[in-house]
C-alpha cells in the first residue's frame, strides 16, 4: 500500500487510545542493533502510558498489538526513521528516509501523522515491474529503496503460460510474436489495476524488445514513465531499484525545472503568493495549483485559530504545528494541486516557499 493510502487510512481512525511511536533508526549494521533497545524502551513507555490513562482491560488488544509489533519489526531493514501506529484495531509501521527531531510516544484519540506527511511530501513513490525469464515481479519503491513486493492474485506473474505446442509453430515468428503480445497484454492489465489502486506510475526493467511490445499493447501507456535494460544476472530488487532510481531522479529534475519556469511565468500574472500566512489560507481554501518549497525548509507555528498562526520559536507546546510546510503541502495535494520540493538554486529568488494560485 502506498504511503498516501496509508496516511488516508490512518487519518480516518479515532480510537481510545491511538498510539504513535516515531524514532530515528539506522540503515547499517551494527548501528541498527541499537534500534532494538530504543524500540523496546518506546514500546514499554507506550504500554505504561496507555494502561495508566485508560486501564488495562480497556486496552487489552492494544497491549497485544504492542507485543506483536515488537516481534515483527526486523531492524536489519530499517531506514532513517520508523513510525508505528497502534490501537485496539490497528497495528501498522512505516519506515521512511527522513529522520525525526526526537524519539517520541504520542497517545491520543487520533494518530500523529505529521512526520509521515513530511516524508510523503518530500519523496517519490513508484512501481517497478521486472520482466525476467521466470515471470514478472512488481515492487513498490520509495526513492532509492524497495518498500515491498506486490503480492496479489496477479503478482508475482508466473513465466508465460503460452507455450509453443509444436516445432513447426515454434519456428513461425508471427505466431511467437502473437503469443508474447498476448502475455504482455495480460501483464499490462494487471499493472494498470495496481496503478489505479495506488496512484503510482511504473518503471519497467526488461529487454528493449519486450518494453517496446508492452507499450504497443498497453491500455494506458502513459503509466510507464521509464525503462532500463534487464541484466538477468542482476535482476534482484536491490539491483533493479538502483536502475529505476536513476530514471526517477532525472524525471524529478525535469519536473522541478519545469515547475520553477511555470512559477516564474505566473509571477508576471500576479498569481503567486510568497507570504507563509497567505499561502496557508489559500491552500486550505483549495486555491493552490502549484506549491514549490525548498527541500530543507520547515517552520513551526502556533495556531491562533483555524486560519491564522504566528511563528513559533520551538516545535513543542499547545497548538503548535511543528512544520507548517508539510501541512500546507498536504492541503494542496488533497485538493488536487501539485507539490514540488527542490534544492535547485533557481528557487532562491522566489523564496523558501511559493504558491501559484488557480484563481
Amino acid at each position: 500500500m502506498a504511503i498516501l493510502q496509508k496516511i488516508e487510512k490512518l487519518a480516518q481512525e479515532k480510537n481510545h487510545p491511538c498510539v504513535t511511536i516515531s524514532l530515528n533508526t539506522h540503515k547499517t549494521h551494527p548501528d541498527s542493533e541499537k534500534d532494538k533497545i530504543s524500540l523496546k524502551n518506546l514500546l514499554k513507555e507506550a504500554e505504561n502510558r496507555s494502561v495508566e490513562k485508560y486501564g488495562k482491560r480497556a486496552v487489552a488488544q492494544l497491549l497485544d498489538n504492542i507485543k506483536k509489533v515488537g516481534d515483527e519489526i526486523d531492524v536489519r531493514f530499517n531506514l532513517d526513521s520508523l513510525h508505528i501506529f497502534l490501537s485496539n484495531d490497528t497495528k501498522s509501521y512505516i519506515r521512511t528516509l527522513w529522520p525525526v527531531n526526537d524519539d517520541t510516544v504520542y497517545v491520543s484519540d487520533t494518530f500523529a501523522l505529521r512526520q509521515l506527511i513530511k516524508a510523503y511530501n518530500r519523496s517519490d513513490e513508484y512501481l517497478i515491474a521486472v520482466l525476467s525469464k521466470g515471470g514478472v515481479s512488481l515492487y513498490e519503491a520509495l526513492d532509492d529503496t524497495i518498500e515491498e513486493e506486490v503480492r496479489n492474485s496477479d503478482f508475482p506473474f508466473p513465466e508465460t503460460p503460452y507455450y509453443i505446442p509444436n516445432a513447426a509453430k515454434g519456428s513461425d515468428p508471427k505466431y511467437v510474436d502473437s503469443m508474447v503480445r498476448e502475455f504482455l497484454n495480460r501483464v499490462d492489465k494487471a499493472i494498470v489495476k495496481v496503478c489505479a489502486e495506488t496512484g503510482l506510475d511504473c518503471i519497467v526493467i526488461a529487454t528493449e524488445e519486450n518494453y517496446t511490445m508492452l507499450q504497443q499493447v498497453a491500455d494506458k501507456p502513459d503509466i510507464y514513465i521509464g525503462f532500463a535494460p534487464i541484466n538477468y544476472n542482476e535482476s534482484e530488487p536491490h539491483h533493479v531499484v538502483k536502475q529505476s532510481w536513476e530514471i526517477v531522479r532525472n524525471l524529478q529534475n525535469e519536473r522541478k525545472a519545469g515547475a520553477i519556469s511555470e512559477m516564474k511565468e505566473a509571477v508576471s500574472e500576479s498569481k503567486v503568493l510568497t507570504d507563509l500566512q497567505e499561502i496557508y489560507r489559500a491552500a486550505i481554501d483549495g486555491r493552490g495549483e502549484l506549491l514549490i518549497a525548498r527541500q530543507d525548509f520547515s517552520q513551526a507555528v502556533k495556531m491562533k485559530d483555524e486560519r491564522t498562526f504566528k511563528r513559533a520559536d520551538n516545535e513543542s507546546g499547545i497548538d503548535v504545528i511543528e512544520d507548517i510546510t508539510s501541512a500546507i503541502a498536504w492541503e494542496v495535494l488533497m485538493k488536487k494541486g501539485r507539490v514540488v520540493f527542490t534544492t535547485q538554486e533557481e528557487i532562491k529568488e522566489l523564496g523558501d516557499i511559493v504558491l501559484k494560485l488557480r484563481y
